[in-house]
């Protein structure tokens, strides 16, 4: 996966509590076997209507929002099923971090996983957020992982938690399968040394 640099991204504001995995992807979605081409599923009986037009009033829909790299929801987002197929459909559509004041659990260690940083901050701070959202067009944070700390330009600022080892991994693009390719030649060692015995039938 990509490493997870510091950057300054416009915010779009969703304005729900308990956002579950099958809102953010419906079931129809699933069938895909690749990370690409799930944007289309984002959200979709929001950002669709019946009819398959976009909802103007969707927050996601709106111009003012259009690029939005930050999604900033209230509280236990990401609950239920484990479909790894929803932080897929975020990070296809362009989003990089989710702020909230809680997660699902299994939701965020497949954000974690998959280069998309969840951030957990205080209700207060997720109101602070919504207000600022509201007051000022365009408005944008900028989040610093080394420093655990994001940011606007008008002087808010809140520190979050992340485990050291969580952190290291996204900063330095570390999923899984590269955690393992790290001990590549020691891997390839033992496998020389212990040969699969050959067999004639």
């Amino acid at each position: 996966m990509q490493a997870f640099r510091n950057f300054s991204g416009l915010v779009a504001p969703l304005d729900r509590a308990h956002v579950d995995t099958d809102q953010i992807i419906p079931k129809q979605f699933l069938k895909a076997v690749v990370r690409s081409g799930l944007r289309k599923g984002l959200f979709y009986d929001w950002r669709l209507r019946a009819d398959g037009s976009p909802d103007p009033d969707f927050v996601l829909n709106k111009p003012r929002y259009a690029g939005a790299s930050i999604l900033v929801a209230r509280t236990n987002f990401g609950s239920g099923s484990s479909r790894e197929h929803a932080v897929w459909a975020l990070t296809d559509f362009g989003i990089k971090a989710v702020i909230c004041s809680s997660f699902g659990d299994i939701f965020y260690n497949n954000s974690c996983k998959n280069g998309l940083l969840p951030i957990r901050l205080k209700p207060e701070e997720i109101d602070a957020i919504f207000r600022a959202s509201a007051k000022y067009e365009g408005y944008h944070l900028s989040i610093n992982l080394a420093d655990q700390t994001v940011g606007d330009d008008f002087g808010w600022s809140a520190h979050f938690d992340i485990d050291p080892f969580t952190k290291k991994c996204l900063l330095e693009g570390l999923d899984d399968i590269a955690l393992t390719l790290v001990h590549e030649k020691g891997i390839a060692r033992f496998e020389a040394a212990h040969p699969v015995p050959y067999r004639t039938s």
